[in-house]
């Protein structure tokens, strides 16, 4: 009778587990598969108790459905390599569940069995006893969940999460657990008169294989095991109560049902604090943890390294996967996983709101809060360390800009002296010699003149202006440059027109230079970004040892250029609150976009 009562418990508890497994799907990778799963193990145990519910009429019905346990192997199989990240392809899956289907078509074909009357089986008439096919069916599955134990050690091995690895854990766990429960039916198969036991603990099965993949994902599952195991030790201490009324000198089912009543009142404050502990692991933050807290917080270089940090920190602490945003850092937030959101509030000060600990008990809510005051502090603290550290590189800029200056100032005036004695000098020289003198004459006062803008400090004039009908009249002189559908439609911007001359001219140079004939193209637009001007060419491109230097003063990809065009293009645009960047823009080989804020 107690295998029946087991065996049905857990029929119970398989179908309303994977109906909570359908429900949150979405939060647990392959929450069908093993919603699948779990019907399989009801049909497994239908069909093993459907002759003891029904009459031995009922075997054939009862071996069909004990039948499908490979195809239950197949869906557990699939659920591990997904649970674990891993993808397998359309070949893999055909050959997984084609295995599988042969074994259940097998079965279907041939009978893998019979019902027996096993006299150690005490209050179990009915119980099935395998054949040879019943064997080689049982071998498939048996290598089928063999593979999904596999799969969960190579997941285990690889995962560099913690969280993941304690997951892998209790689903390896859970499946042992599972093992050693169905293993009492494997007496009868082997003839061995023993009873089985180890039955008796299977209701424990889906519980443990459920809330190990759901503890560290869905906070309504801890909620539940919480008040489940809440009241089990009331339960238990209410049991062990009733000997104690025994000892009572008055006999009388009031007074019994009084202290009974007192020990379970006054044990459960203690016993629902010892289930929090145990479901929630962590208890009370101490002085070492808000040491250690702050100062992994705090070492953070960025917004987006302060979530990841605080994450680990929070998920390790409370033994379940907890998200963290801090303003536009880390990762996107599941609206139904708990969640800690750092953000700027109106007042300019760092709060943390908590998302999805409404159903938490006090313990890991107050911990959560403590936690995100500490994270509010770091995320302020992280800011003013990139505000002052960006004062100080524009400090350190605009100092070496000054003592660039100064010094471009005295080698222009040294260059430009010696420059007109060449010159004069030259004049009466060959033609080809002059020509050539002239030639790098001219280079060095462009790198003068060049060296002396890029270093004096200069400010914009913006002034509103159509950006397109400037580029049309800037290029009447330029012929060979082809224009793009964006210059015929009026496009608004504030800039300063002498400074937009200076760059979009360098970048023109610098593509008719490249293209060495070829074609070089010129368009405007406003997107999400802003306003942007693209000007591009078919040349051989950027090499790519200069890309990440392209805007570095003295870094050309020009032969007779000075290395400073560029740089001064991005000086410009930062000027105007843009930026210059080197983009893709199929079918040219090079292009430079600049990139202002757009106006409306």
């Amino acid at each position: 009778m107690a295998i029946h009562i087991a065996l049905v418990l857990a029929l119970i508890e398989t179908l309303a587990l994977s109906a909570a497994l359908l429900a949150w799907a979405r939060q647990v990778e392959g929450a069908r598969l093993l919603s699948v799963f779990l019907l399989g193990v009801a049909l497994w145990i239908v069909g093993n108790e459907l002759p003891n519910w029904a009459g031995i009429r009922t075997a054939p019905w009862a071996m069909a459905l004990l039948a499908s346990v490979p195809l239950t192997s197949a869906a557990f199989m699939h659920f591990c390599a997904l649970f674990t990240g891993w993808r397998p392809g359309p070949r893999v899956l055909s050959a997984i569940y084609g295995l599988a289907a042969a074994a259940v078509l097998l079965s279907l074909n041939r009978s893998p069995g019979e019902f027996r009357h096993f006299p150690a089986f005490t209050g179990l008439e009915w119980v099935v006893v395998p054949n040879r096919t019943g064997w080689t069916t049982s071998l498939v599955w048996a290598g089928l969940a063999t593979g999904g134990l596999l799969l969960l050690a190579r997941g285990f091995w690889r995962s560099r999460s913690a969280t993941k690895r304690r997951q892998i854990a209790a689903v390896a766990v859970s499946c042992g657990w599972g093992l050693m429960c169905i293993s009492g039916f494997g007496f009868a198969a082997l003839g061995i008169a023993q009873y089985p036991w180890q039955v008796l603990a299977f209701p424990a099965y889906p519980v443990i294989l459920v809330y190990g993949i759901l503890r560290y994902r869905v906070f309504m599952a801890n909620v539940w095991a919480r008040r489940a195991l809440a009241w089990a030790l009331l339960t238990g201490l209410g049991l062990l109560a009733v000997p104690l009324s025994l000892l009572l000198p008055v006999e009388s089912r009031w007074v019994t049902a009084a202290v009974v009543a007192a020990v379970c009142l006054s044990l459960g404050g203690p016993a629902r604090r010892l289930a929090e502990r145990i479901v929630y692991p962590g208890g009370t933050p101490t002085a070492e943890d808000l040491h250690r807290w702050r100062g992994t917080l705090s070492a953070a270089d960025s917004l987006e390294q302060l979530a990841q940090e605080a994450a680990a920190l929070l998920s390790a602490r409370m033994g379940l996967a907890v998200q963290v945003r801090v303003e536009d850092g880390g990762p996107a937030i599941d609206p139904q996983a708990p969640a800690l959101r750092c953000h700027r509030a109106a007042d300019a000060d760092w709060r943390t709101v908590l998302q999805g600990f409404e159903q938490a008990p006090p313990g890991p809510q107050h911990l959560a809060e403590l936690f995100g005051t500490v994270l509010a502090d770091a995320a302020a603290q992280v800011e003013r360390a990139a505000a002052a550290g960006q004062r100080e590189r524009e400090r350190q800029t605009q100092a070496r800009l000054a003592e660039l200056g100064a010094l471009a100032a005295t080698v222009a005036h040294d260059v430009r002296n010696p420059l007109n004695i060449i010159a004069m000098a030259a004049a009466f020289s060959a033609p080809d010699t002059r020509q050539e003198i002239q030639a790098q004459i001219a280079r060095i006062s462009r790198l003068a003149d060049d060296l002396l803008d890029y270093a004096r400090p200069w400010q914009i004039r913006p002034e509103p202006m159509d950006l397109s009908a400037w580029l049309r009249d800037t290029l009447r002189h330029l012929p060979d440059v082809e224009r793009g559908p964006g210059l015929g439609v009026p496009i608004p911007l504030t800039a300063d027109p002498a400074r937009l001359d200076q760059a979009v001219t360098n970048l023109l140079a610098n593509a008719r230079s490249a293209a060495a004939g070829r074609r070089v193209h010129i368009d405007a637009e406003r997107t999400a970004a802003g306003v942007q001007v693209h000007v591009c060419d078919d040349g051989p491109g950027v090499p790519a040892d200069l890309r990440d230097r392209l805007f570095q003063p003295f870094a050309s990809r020009s032969p007779g250029g000075t290395g400073l065009g560029l740089p001064i293009v991005a000086r410009t645009m930062a000027a105007h609150g843009g930026s210059v960047a080197l983009t893709e823009r199929p079918p040219w080989s090079t292009c430079f976009t600049l990139t202002f804020p757009d106006p409306a």
